[in-house]
């Protein structure tokens, strides 16, 4: 961990104070941050960020479930999936290994994606580290994602899928249209099936009618 955004001569302190720092800086002025925040080799930082903004959407989504389902609060008409039928201890050994496996890997494979579209497109383009960081940071928006509200949660898996063509555009030195057409597939494996912006989407649909 070298740092979190760069700053003058120093860097970014470590700790939950620079995390929720990183957190309002990626969603309030989100190029400065991408241009400042991302340094070649330094995983760490932004894998831990993005560890945390899952840990706090899927348990979020597991509490909002299990308090709907002992009636103090409701979903409205819509599904809201959980975690299922699990003891809270079953469910926090599955959150763990979300936090600890899943997440981490998919990002890896996701990132390995993108470098592949980039290679034909992006002669300046920066590694695959960069693009790691881009994809953690650009998670920011999702740590709401739990909520039961489909609304919600295209608003905020919308919003990081714009935040992630963003960054792509500024690490790795490409234009924006051309950001959208190589970051489309990644962008939505993470944001439309990772954070279910796809489901949300198909859940207002049907309650729609449409």
């Amino acid at each position: 961990m070298t740092q979190w955004v760069e700053t003058t001569g120093t860097g970014r302190d470590r700790g939950p104070v620079a995390i929720v720092r990183a957190w309002a800086e990626v969603l309030r002025r989100p190029r400065r941050f991408f241009r400042t925040g991302i340094a070649p080799g330094d995983q760490a930082p932004g894998l831990i960020f993005a560890s945390l903004v899952v840990l706090v959407e899927e348990a979020s989504r597991y509490a909002v479930v299990e308090l709907a389902s002992r009636g103090v609060l409701s979903t409205g008409p819509f599904q809201y999936p959980a975690i299922g039928d699990f003891t809270p201890g079953v469910a926090a050994l599955a959150l763990l290994g979300i936090i600890v496996f899943v997440a981490p890997i998919t990002v890896h494979l996701t990132a390995a994606i993108q470098t592949l579209l980039l290679i034909p497109t992006a002669p300046e383009r920066g590694g695959i580290s960069e693009t790691v960081q881009v994809m953690c940071y650009a998670m920011a928006p999702c740590v709401v994602a739990g909520l039961p509200f489909p609304e919600l949660r295209v608003l905020v898996t919308l919003w990081g899928a714009a935040l992630y063509v963003v960054g792509t555009t500024v690490v790795h030195d490409i234009g924006l249209p051309k950001a959208v057409a190589v970051g489309a597939v990644p962008a939505a494996i993470l944001f439309g099936y990772g954070f279910r912006g796809f489901d949300a989407l198909t859940t207002l649909a049907s309650a729609s009618g449409l």
